[in-house]
């Protein structure tokens, strides 16, 4: 079922939400990359091991090459799919992410993958390549790169789990699991646990049946019954994803997510959420009554870009909100978005007789 936002598009077409960066100053790159190597003299200090400092040194190898390859894409919306390697084409989860990648790159998303087969090649296979990046990890099977991103220059290989998993959830605007083993139940979990502890800024997690499907209904169903029940998560937390075996309703939540709310940042200890579209006084009265209770003290209020945003040159103009949030409350959060997008989205047709 979908949050029914108006069908738009984000009035401005560049955007930045990379994970939460909680900022009081801006720090020269010189003194973070000596930071860097002072940490890796006390190393010597420590008298680490080979083996800690063989993995120190693949990781930042790693993350640093891949940094590299995704820099040029970091302002172009990304769509991560996860699902299992082994599904066949002639299976109906397959052809549910094929269409899922064709209709993102329609609407000029890209598609980020673990570059195998299966429903990763799926969804590869309908991006195309121009709009499909590959995270491919190295094992002794099911470890070459599907033929759609094999060679190309967008795909990088990692050595270890946790540095794809960073790069997963780091570099993307939304999640969308399709159906999986043990690797796809984890990387849903974790990007789960990211969001709601707030180590990751709120965005669209799309859980994609197959048409008919009922693994993730299913899922659901466990959760309810062996979380929500014994209070081990909050009511709220159901708020973090979305299921559906609607491949329409799965891009709606996720273009709809963006169609008012652009990104968010702390500043000097408060959150400030950047928007396409700028809210009511009457709204924003609204808003403080309706989720007082994400409020650590104080109101929400409109507030210009601060200075320690300027660093965000693409951001600076857009209208923003500002709230001491109790960091706390991430599904009631996200309820907030959802109720800023449903009540400033444009209706359909009225952004484009305003372009004209």
């Amino acid at each position: 079922m979908s949050r029914k936002y108006r069908k738009t598009r984000p009035r401005v077409s560049e955007s930045d939400v990379l994970p939460t960066e909680h900022c009081t100053e801006l720090y020269p790159h010189e003194s973070i990359i000596a930071s860097i190597k002072d940490t890796a003299d006390k190393l010597k200090q420590d008298q680490a091991t080979r083996g800690d400092l063989k993995i120190l040194d693949r990781a930042l190898k790693e993350l640093r090459y891949a940094f590299k390859v995704f820099t040029p894409y970091r302002k172009q919306r990304k769509v991560t799919v996860f699902g299992s390697a082994r599904t066949l084409p002639d299976d109906p989860a397959y052809q549910q992410a094929l269409h899922f990648g064709r209709r993102m790159a329609e609407e000029k998303w890209m598609t980020v993958t673990g570059a195998g087969p299966g429903i990763m090649e799926a969804a590869h296979v309908g991006a195309g390549t121009d709009m499909s990046m590959g995270v491919n990890i190295m094992l002794p099977f099911e470890q070459e790169p599907n033929y759609v991103i094999h060679k190309d220059e967008k795909l990088v290989n990692l050595n270890y789990f946790f540095t794809r998993k960073l790069l997963f959830v780091k570099e993307v605007h939304a999640i969308v699991c399709c159906a999986g083993g043990f690797g796809t139940q984890d990387e849903a979990f974790e990007t789960l646990t990211l969001v709601q502890t707030g180590k990751r800024d709120p965005m669209p997690i799309v859980l994609l049946e197959a048409p008919g499907g009922t693994y993730w209904s299913d899922w659901k169903t466990y959760i309810e019954n062996n979380l929500l029940k014994h209070e081990l998560i909050s009511p709220e937390d159901l708020s973090l994803f979305h299921i559906t075996d609607d491949i329409e309703d799965a891009v709606d939540e996720i273009i709809g997510f963006y169609s008012v709310y652009n990104s968010m940042r702390y500043v000097n200890g408060r959150l400030v959420l950047r928007l396409h579209v700028e809210p009511s006084n009457e709204f924003v009265e609204q808003l403080n009554i309706e989720f007082k209770d994400i409020l650590e003290s104080g109101i929400i209020t409109k507030v210009d870009a601060h200075d320690l945003e300027m660093d965000d040159e693409h951001l600076v103009d857009l209208p923003r909100i500002s709230l001491l949030f109790n960091r706390k409350n991430l599904g009631r959060l996200r309820q907030m978005i959802d109720r800023i997008n449903s009540e400033l989205a444009p209706a359909p047709g009225e952004e484009e007789e305003e372009e004209e």
